[in-house]
């Protein structure tokens, strides 16, 4: 008999059909989605291939992921390499790829497991939760994928199969507690790690956020939402409040010689130690005006439309102003100009990569019909 004392009465009761485990592992062993990182044909999972794609993972698209992680195993083959690499060199790698933070903590992260463990990650959830940027579905994940351990990782493909099984009405993130009991209580004490993975490919190919494709899932018979054909409405979730809207200007400066002004961010807070354009202060009361321009005294002219681009908790809206300057012309302090042909080597997180693709349009397109 299965072990449900972990579940309050209420949990028990819906778990009474609990699926097995096996029959997903089934599943598992012909459907598993074939990915770079994950051992096959009995081979050993390598921790540190484990552990780089659980951290490109968080909250980013498995085909998103799939080119940055290419380009940082060709460049950091292991954890020693990418420890001994510079902090930008990292985060001009992950430029791109979004909540920046990870890039940081995955540098940091390397350090530590070097200089604290030998260039071995611990196997042990406690000990890897204690590692810069790993939490606890990071630290479950790694745990059960690299080292066999009985750890149970829950993500949000994880959470929407657990809430359609048992049709859990609780809402998200309210019911998250519910619903990792529940995947904890079907976690295997053998190919832990397998079952992990075999969740995680259920949800992202089978029990997906719309049109979930029941008829061929392996856990059909025994899905209660799926019984009472309510399944795409599950999990339930609280109503996000949208941020509000933040404003600002960005100035894009480009020398004669191709080369254009740029400078790094402060080493905390959004988007901290990324490369930026010199701009305003990004803020809901915004008032529209070049007064902030980093070169005071130039013909700036300001381009049709705005850069728009959504943060986790606000959308923003830049105002792009250009200008041109002489050959030798010098960066103001704490600013830099760097060739357009070297943009490529700059940590430019996708909004400034946005601002820079406008940028120059405006000021082709200007060229090309000869104003000034």
């Amino acid at each position: 008999m299965r072990e449900t004392s972990r579940l309050n009465g209420e949990e028990r009761a819906r778990a009474k059909r609990l699926p097995e485990a096996s029959t997903l592992l089934a599943w598992y062993d012909v459907s598993a989605r074939v990915l770079p990182w994950r051992a096959r044909g009995g081979a050993k999972p390598d921790p540190y291939r484990v552990w780089l794609s659980e951290i490109m993972l968080q909250q980013t698209r498995v085909e998103t992921v799939l080119p940055y992680y290419a380009k940082f195993l060709a460049r950091w083959p292991d954890v020693t390499a990418l420890a001994n690499a510079r902090q930008e060199e990292v985060l001009s790698a992950w430029a791109g790829l979004g909540y920046y933070a990870r890039a940081r903590n995955l540098h940091a992260c390397a350090k530590a497991v070097v200089s604290e463990f030998s260039a071995c990650f611990p196997e042990e959830e406690a000990e890897l939760r204690r590692l810069p940027g790993i939490g606890a579905y990071t630290s479950a994940a790694i745990s059960a994928i690299a080292f066999g351990r009985k750890a149970t990782p829950v993500d949000g493909n994880i959470e929407r199969v657990m809430s359609r099984l048992f049709a859990v009405e609780e809402r998200l993130p309210a019911a998250k507690k519910i619903l990792a009991r529940f995947a904890a209580e079907m976690t295997p004490a053998i190919r832990a790690g397998d079952f992990a993975q075999a969740l995680m490919d259920l949800g992202a190919t089978i029990c997906t956020p719309r049109k979930p494709a029941c008829a061929i899932c392996p856990w059909m018979d025994v899905c209660i939402a799926r019984t009472r054909g309510d399944q795409e409405t599950f999990p339930r979730k609280v109503e996000k409040a949208e941020g509000k809207l933040r404003k600002g200007a960005a100035f894009f400066v480009l020398r004669e010689d191709n080369h254009i002004l740029l400078r790094t961010r402060a080493d905390k807070g959004l988007l901290a130690s990324m490369t930026e354009l010199p701009g305003s202060e990004w803020s809901a009361e915004y008032k529209e005006s070049a007064r902030t321009a980093p070169i005071p005294g130039l013909k700036w002219k300001k381009a049709l439309g705005v850069v728009r681009h959504v943060f986790t908790h606000f959308p923003l809206e830049l105002t792009v102003y250009a200008a041109g300057v002489p050959k030798k012309t010098r960066a103001p302090k704490g600013m830099r100009f760097v060739a357009l042909g070297a943009l490529d080597e700059e940590a430019l997180p996708s909004v400034m990569r946005k601002v820079i693709a406008h940028a120059r349009e405006f000021t082709s397109e200007r060229k090309r019909t000869g104003r000034r």
